[in-house]
């Protein structure tokens, strides 16, 4: 108690000794107001100043702190995990912007059985708070899995089914892969209507793979390793696949098992957001292709550290796929194609065509499909 008061007393002095300072400042320029320029604060003042709030610098790191007051709210308790996670590594800024969010994800008993809370978890992930903390609990596995023997499982990408039994499916409305095919056949989860995505050419937006390939092949290039961003259940990733290219998606569940689905097709899944870098090493793909959940919905900030930072991950002579970014007619023009142009890419292809849909018809939106490739630095 007298430690407190003491410096209470001190912080309060310098306070005050801080405004007879300013006060002296002011007044010295107040009497002339014809001075060109204000009158300089003598040397001896401002050592006075500098050393003033130096002390209540040091003071304040040295204050404990206060004691709640009784009508305050008490604080939360901080699950016993999380404290000691944060003491052997670094929590994402962004998860402490959502303690209830992040207690209850770190509310659990050690050693035992995770809860089942991806959907809590794909919460924290889109607010930023990413990578999550690590728990030390047994992760949920399906009932009855279709891993009991080798042939249970797809060795083909574009098998006739999935199995339902390798996904748990209590957090989602539909309960089967049939439900989701029933339910919209689109959403890429109907592997015989997936098959033919990248291998048809309908119009100058499209780019099948084989005209993907020659063109590598005739500007010398070869095409190895590549990033799938927002590729849902990894169709583009399965079709590199039959030609022998190894391709990462990035993918969310939101609203349905995207992850679980690339992962049944024998696909690597990348369970990050839109917003987070790529967990790529600078320099090591030879393509990166953006789908449809890279368009104007983004902010155009966000874009483009993302177009930067797909830069990072793109070797010298990689190539960037942008395919079938939609946006409004006059924001390509204005807003899309001067932040694309930053980059100082060549433009391999580069199309445009009206969005046709409901939503492209009413917000005048058009499809923009480019590949460009990156130029080698001397």
């Amino acid at each position: 108690m007298g430690f407190t008061m003491g410096l209470n007393l001190v912080l309060l002095m310098a306070m005050v000794a801080t405004n007879i300072l300013s006060v002296y400042h002011l007044s010295t320029t107040v009497q002339s107001p014809r001075a060109p320029t204000p009158q300089p604060v003598p040397d001896h003042l401002l050592h006075q100043l500098r050393t003033i709030r130096a002390t209540i610098n040091h003071l304040t790191r040295l204050q404990p702190p206060s004691p709640p007051s009784a009508a305050a709210n008490p604080a939360p308790t901080i699950p016993p995990d999380l404290l000691l996670h944060s003491q052997l590594s670094p929590i994402a800024s962004a998860c402490h912007s959502y303690p209830d969010l992040l207690h209850r994800f770190m509310n659990y008993t050690p050693f035992s059985l995770c809860p089942h809370d991806p959907d809590l978890a794909e919460a924290l992930i889109l607010r930023g708070c990413h990578p999550l903390p690590r728990r030390r609990c047994f992760s949920r596995t399906p009932p009855k899995p279709a891993a009991a023997s080798a042939s249970s499982l797809p060795h083909d990408p574009f098998p006739l089914s999935l199995p339902d039994s390798n996904v748990i499916w209590a957090k989602y409305s539909c309960k089967s892969f049939s439900c989701l095919n029933h339910y919209n056949p689109n959403l890429g989860f109907d592997t015989s209507h997936e098959s033919s995505k990248f291998t048809t050419y309908k119009s100058e937006l499209d780019l099948p793979v084989s005209q993907l390939l020659q063109i590598a092949k005739s500007a010398g290039s070869v095409l190895r390793l590549g990033i799938d961003i927002g590729g849902g259940t990894g169709t583009f990733a399965a079709t590199m696949k039959m030609h022998n290219v190894t391709v990462v998606t990035t993918t969310m569940n939101l609203g349905a098992p995207y992850n679980e689905a690339a992962a049944l097709r024998g696909l690597v899944p990348l369970h990050v957001p839109l917003q987070q870098r790529l967990p790529v090493f600078d320099g090591a793909v030879d393509l990166v292709r953006c789908g449809h959940a890279v368009n104007r919905w983004i902010p155009e900030t966000v874009l483009e550290f993302m177009l930067f930072d797909i830069d990072r991950v793109l070797r010298g002579g990689g190539y960037l796929w942008l395919d079938h970014f939609f946006s409004k007619g006059v924001s390509i023009e204005n807003v899309y194609k001067p932040l694309i142009g930053k980059l100082g890419y060549k433009k391999v292809k580069w199309a445009m065509g009206n969005k046709t849909d409901s939503s492209g018809l009413k917000n005048g939106e058009v499809y923009l499909t480019a590949l460009l490739q990156k130029p080698v630095t001397k």
